[in-house]
C-alpha cells in the first residue's frame, strides 16, 4: 500500500523570494571584500594604519553593545553589522589621527546613528559617513592631514611604526583632490593616474588604492552582495558632471574617479541596503544625485572632497526617492471622475 505523506500549505505575506543569506553572512562577505583595501592602506602607510582602524571596529562594537545594554536590550554584536561599520569609517580616516579620533568616530557612528533610530535596517544615514562628516567637523585639521606612503627603498621599522610615537615626523602632501581643486579654472590638473590607481598617493588608509576597491566589487558582485547599478549610476554622474562643470571637463574625468573617496564610496557606502531606494527607478535617481552633488562640492564647495556629504544628502532624500517612484500595482486603472463629483469639488 502506497504511502502519502501530508504537507502544510502555509499561507504568507508577500514577499515570497527566499534566500540563504543572512545578515551575518552578508556581512562576513562585506569584511572580506574589505580587507583588500585595509591591506592595502597597512602596506602604504605602516601598522598605525591597522591600528586606527582596529580601534575603530572596536568603538562601534563598543558603541553597539552599550546600548543595547542601557535599553536592556537583547545584544545584536553578532549580526556583524557594527564591526562592518567600524571597518569602513576606519578606513576613511587618515593614518595620522590620534587614537581618540577613531574611538569617538566609532561610537558615534553605532551609538548615535545607527542604534539611536532602532537598530539595523532603521538608520536614516550611513553610520559611517556620518560619523566622518562629525569628525570632520570636530578634528578638521586632523582630519584633512595626509601624508606620503611609505617610501620602501630606505624602509626602516620607524616608517613602518610610525604614529604610535609622539614625536612622528610625518611628510604631508598635496592630495590629487587638491590639485584638481587648483586647476578647476586652468582645465588641466597635474594629477599621475597610475599613482593614484595604486594608491601611491596621500589620501586617507582605504581610498587611495584603487585596484584593491575593483577587487573587492568584484568580488561583492560575483557573490551578489551589491547591486551593479548604484556604482555604475555614481561613476558615470561623477564623470559626467565633471565633463559639465569643470573646464576643459575631459581633463577631469579619470582624475575625479581616480581621486579621493569616489570609489570607495561608490563600492561600500552608497550601496548599503538601509539607506539607499528599494524602487528601479530610484535607484539611479539616487545614484546620479550623489555623483552630481560629489562634483559640485568639489568644484565650488570650501571642501576639496564632497563624497560624504552627498552620501549624507541624498540618504536623506531616500524616502521621498522611494515614494516617488513607487510602482504602479499590476492591472490598477486609476479612476475615472464622475462629472458631478468634479464639479463638486471645484465649489
Amino acid at each position: 500500500m502506497q504511502q502519502t505523506t501530508s504537507k502544510k500549505l502555509l499561507v504568507t505575506s508577500s514577499p515570497h523570494v527566499g534566500s540563504s543569506l543572512t545578515t551575518r553572512k552578508i556581512m562576513l562577505h562585506v569584511i572580506v571584500a574589505l580587507s583588500f583595501p585595509l591591506i592595502a592602506g597597512v602596506v602604504l602607510y605602516g601598522f598605525y594604519a591597522l591600528f586606527v582602524v582596529a580601534l575603530s571596529t572596536a568603538a562601534a562594537v563598543f558603541g553597539e553593545w552599550l546600548f543595547n545594554k542601557i535599553r536592556k536590550k537583547p545584544n545584536t554584536v553578532s549580526d556583524l553589522s557594527a564591526v562592518v561599520t567600524g571597518i569602513i569609517l576606519g578606513l576613511n580616516l587618515p593614518p595620522t589621527v590620534a587614537f581618540y579620533v577613531p574611538i569617538v568616530g566609532g561610537i558615534i557612528a553605532t551609538m548615535f546613528v545607527k542604534m539611536l533610530f532602532g537598530g539595523l535596517g532603521k538608520n536614516f544615514a550611513n553610520p559611517a559617513a556620518t560619523a566622518r562628516i562629525f569628525l570632520l567637523l570636530a578634528w578638521g585639521a586632523q582630519m584633512m592631514n595626509f601624508v606620503n606612503p611609505i617610501d620602501y627603498s630606505a624602509v626602516t621599522a620607524e616608517n613602518l611604526f610610525m604614529g604610535f610615537t609622539s614625536d612622528a615626523a610625518y611628510v604631508t602632501s598635496a592630495t590629487p583632490l587638491a590639485e584638481i581643486k587648483a586647476a578647476a579654472q586652468t582645465g588641466a590638473p597635474d594629477v599621475d593616474l597610475l599613482a593614484g590607481f595604486l594608491g601611491t598617493v596621500g589620501g586617507t588608509i582605504g581610498e587611495t588604492c584603487k585596484l584593491a576597491i575593483i577587487l573587492s566589487a568584484i568580488y561583492l558582485l560575483v557573490f551578489r552582495i551589491i547591486d551593479w547599478k548604484i556604482p555604475t549610476g555614481y561613476f558615470l554622474s561623477v564623470a559626467v558632471c565633471s565633463l559639465i562643470f569643470y573646464k576643459e571637463g575631459w581633463n577631469f574625468i579619470l582624475p575625479g574617479l581616480l581621486s579621493g573617496g569616489v570609489m570607495f564610496a561608490g563600492v561600500f557606502m552608497l550601496t548599503d541596503y538601509t539607506t539607499s531606494p528599494v524602487t528601479r527607478a530610484g535607484i539611479w535617481i539616487f545614484a546620479v544625485g550623489a555623483g552630481l552633488l560629489t562634483v559640485l562640492i568639489r568644484r565650488f564647495g570650501g571642501m576639496n572632497e564632497g563624497a560624504s556629504f552627498a552620501i549624507l544628502l541624498m540618504n536623506l532624500l531616500t524616502p521621498l526617492i522611494d515614494k516617488a517612484t513607487k510602482p504602479r500595482p499590476f492591472g490598477y486603472v486609476k479612476p475615472k471622475k464622475v462629472k458631478g463629483e468634479a464639479h463638486e469639488s471645484k465649489n
